[in-house]
């Protein structure tokens, strides 16, 4: 670095540096040539370049003239090791641009004989910054260099910072450039996944769809959509190897992420890298997924209609990208808000349609109450005082009259109670005290005498509550005309996953031979079977001669009913 006026080459030097850091965009090529022309500029003959991540892990990312002892088998003795300027980088003594007094990779050259080292045997180290975030490390040096003046190493400084804010713009470039790859990615997947939504019926489709078409339109390695139930996490649907999966599994919460009861908002944030990082060696440890690069998980709360909470995590493994992960998380985030809505959407969409059937069939029930119910009323009363003129008219014509007239009204009679039972169905007003109230007073009116046990106090879902409703009440009439007995016992046993109904009473029981009749032939046994299996629920009776009958309903309170299958893993 020899020269008549030492400042004036300082100021080209500075002013060549700055001119060629604003030529590109790409930042392998860049470094590359802006260390070809600090060498130039200087004088000197070798340098390359370390970039450092935060977490310490360091990339051979930059070089120019290198000596063949340090590029061997594709520049390993670069890219791998330790030396002492990256472990006085990594424990923060390298503030400056210093003397190195020996290089340890090219006394490691010299001693294990990887090749000519060109005389190198000392080079200045450099740090690499942009304002107080730490980038990496330069090396310059020179056949036979052995020491580095203060003004060589002040310009060498003052490089390091023009490559630093260069590197940090040109980072700043690629997050915005992949960060508008992706958000663009983001609203074609919205649409995809809204048009399946809109003809979809239950969530475990709707899971399964959203990780293959996140798998379709994101290039990430691998996908995994969790719900927090209880102390558990449950994986409902998995992209990786370019297929989706829905491979049942749990195992133990490990996530730290509060709920508080007065939410309710839908809040949304990445979890803690260790959080994804446990999600990530559970998937391993359970052979659902081999190979993990770089995972974030992202967490949506959802306030339901009962005012509970659940939760959806969204885990992806973004693949090794370095600075431009600040992109992925972005959307990460962005898409598991997205599924969390899609699915509180279809919640509301199921709790509309549920109301308007409700309606419906209040409806239903008004009319026929307003209209064939007050007919048949009508019809009785006539009967009554059509019987009370019969005195008027001839004995055998009365007699003939009034058998007619009592069939009449017999049937009327009969009909107004069919009738009003139809009514009492179709809006069950019973189950305002709770089901077990309901089917208690229910039997009660049967003459039975009904005792009750419940377990797991929670409110039921409407369409789970009316349907052990009905099977509890064809069960009760089943007592009521064919068990002989007064006495049956109604148990209810709740816990998050499911709700277990009992009806027990100790009757004469059946037979082998009736009970395959009832189970083959009988159109109440079929219809409380098919109505417990259209939640995805189970049916069962139990029946010994002369010790009484068990009927025992399951159904599913999780929302990915009837499609799991139990643990696969």
């Amino acid at each position: 670095m020899t020269n008549p006026d030492p400042h004036v080459r300082e100021l080209v030097t500075l002013k060549t540096i700055a001119e060629t850091l604003n030529e590109g965009n790409e930042l392998a090529s860049m470094l590359d040539t802006v260390i070809g022309k600090l060498l130039e500029l200087t004088g000197l003959s070798t340098g390359w370049m370390f970039l450092v991540e935060e977490t310490g892990v360091h990339e051979f990312v930059a070089h120019r003239n290198l000596p063949p002892a340090l590029t061997g088998n594709d520049y390993e003795p670069l890219r791998c090791g330790a030396c002492w300027c990256l472990e006085r980088y990594g424990d923060g003594r390298l503030k400056n641009a210093v003397n190195i007094l020996t290089c340890k990779r090219l006394d490691n050259a010299v001693r294990y004989q990887w090749g000519d080292t060109k005389d190198i045997t000392h080079h200045a180290t450099v740090p690499i910054r942009s304002g107080n975030r730490r980038l990496g490390v330069l090396n310059v040096a020179a056949p036979g260099k052995l020491h580095f003046s203060n003004e060589e190493l002040a310009l060498l400084e003052s490089v390091a910072f023009q490559i630093g804010s260069a590197i940090e713009r040109m980072r700043l470039y690629a997050v915005e450039q992949r960060r508008a790859e992706l958000y663009a990615k983001f609203g074609e997947y919205m649409s995809a996944v809204g048009m399946y939504v809109s003809e979809a019926t239950n969530r475990i489709d709707v899971s399964e769809q959203a990780m293959h078409l996140l798998g379709s339109y994101f290039e990430w390695p691998a996908a995994a959509l969790f719900e927090m139930t209880g102390d558990v996490f449950t994986l409902r649907a998995l992209y990786s190897d370019g297929r989706t999966t829905l491979p049942y599994a749990r195992f133990p919460q490990r996530v730290q992420y509060e709920i508080k009861p007065e939410q309710v908002s839908v809040p949304i944030g990445l979890l803690c890298s260790a959080d994804a990082d446990y999600l990530s060696s559970q998937l391993k440890q359970r052979r659902v997924i081999q190979h993990v690069q770089r995972a974030l998980a992202a967490s949506v709360v959802l306030k339901s209609d009962d005012v509970s909470s659940s939760k959806s995590i969204l885990w992806v493994d973004v693949g090794l990208r370095g600075v431009v992960e600040q992109a992925d998380s972005e959307v990460v985030e962005a898409i598991a808000e997205f599924i969390g809505l899609t699915f509180q959407r279809m919640r509301l969409e199921d709790n509309r349609r549920e109301l308007a059937r409700l309606d419906e069939r209040n409806r239903l029930a008004r009319d026929m109450h307003d209209s064939v119910s007050q007919t048949l009323f009508s019809l009785v009363m006539m009967s009554k005082g059509v019987r009370s003129k019969l005195g008027t008219i001839p004995e055998a014509q009365a007699k003939l009259l009034a058998e007619s007239i009592h069939d009449m009204q017999s049937l009327s009679q009969s009909a107004l109670k069919e009738m009003r039972e139809l009514i009492t169905k179709l809006r069950p007003s019973e189950l305002e005290g709770g089901l077990i109230t309901g089917l208690k007073s229910y039997g009660e009116r049967l003459n039975l005498e009904v005792h009750t046990k419940l377990s797991g106090m929670q409110a039921l879902p409407r369409a789970q509550e009316e349907v052990l409703w009905r099977i509890g009440q064809e069960a009760l009439n089943n007592v009521s005309k064919h068990a002989d007995t007064s006495d049956v016992e109604l148990s209810l046993i709740q816990n998050e996953r499911q709700v277990t109904l009992l009806v027990t009473d100790h009757g004469r029981g059946m037979t082998e031979q009736r009970f395959l009749e009832l189970t083959e032939h009988s159109i109440g046994m079929s219809s409380m079977r098919e109505r417990a299996e259209s939640l995805g629920g189970q049916f069962q009776l139990h029946s010994v001669y002369t010790k009484g009958t068990t009927i025992e309903v399951v159904l599913p309170l999780d929302r990915y009913r009837g499609k799991e299958g139990g643990d696969q893993l």
